[in-house]
């Protein structure tokens, strides 16, 4: 099939080039033409383990293109995906929209002939009727039908969760619609991944609810994390023993610093803002969002605990940056609000993270960046795990306390054993333990 994905970031990207790996033609159109220039030369605007190498095998063999030219890209193509950002919009929360429906009017403009639009951008409920009516009045005299088909893939996982999907969720009533999308699934549909046909309003509340839902196991765990501290628990066999029931599952149950990245922070917030417009509120994510916004400042209230005494003009070396591993994301990442906690307390800050140093050099200057995580540690009284990047797993603790100022060790993400550390001579802190 001939495909057309309009925006060539993270979503885009990796769905394109998994499409054109399942054998479709795939152009992959963005308003950056430097960003394009890159694609075309191989360069990959973000990191996403394996992603170079399934743009380069799929662009190698002519199925994968990238341009900046929309009108030429959407004329006589079977289907095009509308894959742009839809970050939040400052001063209410809801979803800015502003690309998606530019999108669309540069479709409407330039498409020849039937086909179908898809919005896999996440969109709040509703979004697709109003797509819909900016084609139907542009142009009438075509038969284009739209679709809603929200992404769910995890970043540093993304390529995996899109050819092995726990499912497949496509918003349309129209059947011609039906029988486009499963021809453009039909690889993952005779591997049994199932595709859930729903209403296109149903389809759209179906992203923004998982992931309110997930957002809300993370925010539950953490806050059962304080109350184990509280009263002498241990808040991973708490895990473990509520996760071993199927109704509530294993996974989000990892306590630590509160949730960041591009998807939990603004679906959440622009879900609430969907309940507010139709005046049906939801409490439960209202708390959610709240608790994990006091949830990163704490966490910088925890190390700061941790120096035990006066902390201005000490030194702390924070490992990982990005709001989870294997990504270089930094939107919302937690170390963004434990970093400046420690900054306003006068506490000098040394940091590393494998991958996400040029986007947090960005947003956080007054840090100083180091080439690894014993060049962060030296002379730091303490040394934090932030992100748990498997680089930190295995870190050489003997070494570690020859070379800081301070034995200290937090552990935001409980990737250590206690005894090992308090072993090695260090004054050990861990979340919920």
């Amino acid at each position: 099939m001939r495909i057309t994905m309009i925006g060539s970031g993270y979503v885009g990207l990796v769905s394109g080039a998994c499409f054109a790996d399942f054998g479709h033609s795939v152009i992959c159109v963005d308003k950056d033409a430097d960003k394009v220039a890159a694609l075309k030369a191989g360069r990959m605007p973000i990191y996403e383990p394996g992603l170079d190498a399934l743009v380069a095998s799929n662009a190698a063999a002519g199925r994968l293109t990238f341009t900046t030219d929309l009108a030429a890209s959407v004329a006589g193509v079977d289907a095009i995906f509308i894959a742009v950002g839809t970050p939040s919009r400052r001063g209410d929360g809801h979803a800015d929209l502003s690309y998606v429906f530019a999108a669309t009017q540069e479709i409407a403009a330039a498409v020849t002939g039937p086909t179908v639009v898809v919005t896999k951008s996440t969109v709040p409920v509703g979004t697709g009727d109003k797509v819909e009516a900016i084609l139907r009045e542009r142009r009438p005299e075509i038969d284009v039908q739209v679709v809603s088909n929200p992404e769910f893939l995890r970043e540093g996982a993304a390529i995996g969760d899109f050819k092995r999907p726990d499912r497949i969720v496509i918003g349309t009533d129209d059947e011609g619609a039906c029988k486009v999308m499963r021809d453009v699934y039909r690889p993952l549909y005779l591997n049994e991944s199932p595709l859930l046909f729903t209403g296109r309003r149903t389809s759209e509340l179906i992203k923004y609810a998982a992931n309110a839902f997930l957002a809300t196991k993370i925010t539950f765990i953490n806050e059962i994390a304080d109350l184990c501290e509280a009263v002498g628990a241990n808040v991973q066999d708490v895990s473990r023993g509520i996760g071993l029931d199927n109704r509530i599952g294993k996974k989000f149950l990892h306590a630590g610093p509160g949730y960041g990245g591009s998807c939990f922070p603004k679906d959440t917030l622009a879900l609430l803002k969907t309940a507010e417009d139709f005046e049906s509120p939801v409490h439960i994510v209202e708390a959610v969002v709240k608790v994990n916004d006091s949830r990163k400042r704490a966490m910088g209230r925890k190390v700061l605990q941790a120096l035990d005494g006066e902390v201005a003009g000490r030194t702390v070396a924070l490992l990982g940056l990005t709001f989870k591993p294997n990504t270089d994301d930094m939107r919302d990442a937690p170390s963004i609000a434990i970093a400046q906690a420690l900054i306003d307390a006068g506490v000098t800050v040394r940091a590393y993270d494998p991958e996400g140093v040029d986007a947090a050099r960005r947003m956080m200057p007054d840090l100083t960046y180091c080439a690894d995580a014993y060049d962060a540690a030296t002379g730091a009284d303490a040394v934090v795990i932030v992100t748990e990047w498997d680089a930190f797993r295995a870190l050489d603790l003997s070494r570690l306390k020859t070379i800081m100022a301070a034995p200290v060790f937090v552990d935001l993400r409980n990737v250590y054993h206690r005894d090992d550390v308090e072993g090695a001579g260090f004054a050990y802190t861990a979340v919920g333990r």
